[in-house]
């Protein structure tokens, strides 16, 4: 839980009795390698926030091909949010790429804690706010940039994501094929 107060002070302050309470509406859960949180089909019940290690998010194209759509690493947050929202099904499956530690919290125990802590709306808000400007700048990417140039600015902006992330998964984030991003590094290594 110290990832998680150091974060928030990030964003809010609360003493140690307030986080002490705050912490009381979320679980721990430790996850496996490649074990899956959230299915896609399911009602999405859960928003998760990742003390240790990556998820991602991703979902299976037309072609039956996995399209990754939003990695997680330390301190961020990760869920299906149209899905969460509503406790509709979710159109995304939410998997572990390392083993991790996520804190989780449902709909229910969330809006009890925003009524409980009122300071928690504002720090929501802000990671809300900061999620929807990264959602905003990837997609002008897309349009922008051309396969090569997302790679080196992906690869820039991201190092440690280069370093951490199997190469097949980074190809499906950024919409590439594994065989087609390995082109791209070759050229720019000769």
């Amino acid at each position: 839980m110290e990832t998680f107060k150091a974060h928030l002070d990030k964003f809010i302050t609360v003493n140690d009795e307030e986080f002490t309470s705050i912490s009381s509406f979320f679980n721990v859960l430790e996850v496996k390698k490649k074990q899956n949180l959230t299915l896609s089909g399911d009602i999405c019940k859960y928003m998760y926030f990742v003390q240790k290690g990556c998820l991602r998010k991703f979902f299976i194209n037309e072609k039956g091909v996995e399209q990754t759509t939003e990695f997680a690493i330390e301190n961020w947050w990760i869920t299906d949010t149209f899905a969460f929202e509503r406790q509709a099904k979710s159109g995304f499956t939410i998997q572990s790429v390392e083993r991790s530690v996520v804190l989780v919290i449902n709909l229910q125990a969330q809006e009890e804690l925003l009524k409980k802590h009122p300071i928690m709306e504002r720090y929501f808000r802000m990671v809300y706010q900061r999620a929807y400007a990264a959602a905003e700048r990837r997609i002008r990417y897309l349009y922008e940039m051309s396969r090569e140039e997302l790679y080196v600015h992906f690869s820039t902006q991201y190092p440690w994501f280069i370093q951490r992330i199997p190469q097949y998964l980074i190809a499906s984030f950024l919409g590439f094929t594994p065989e087609y991003l390995s082109e791209i590094r070759a050229k720019l290594r000769s």
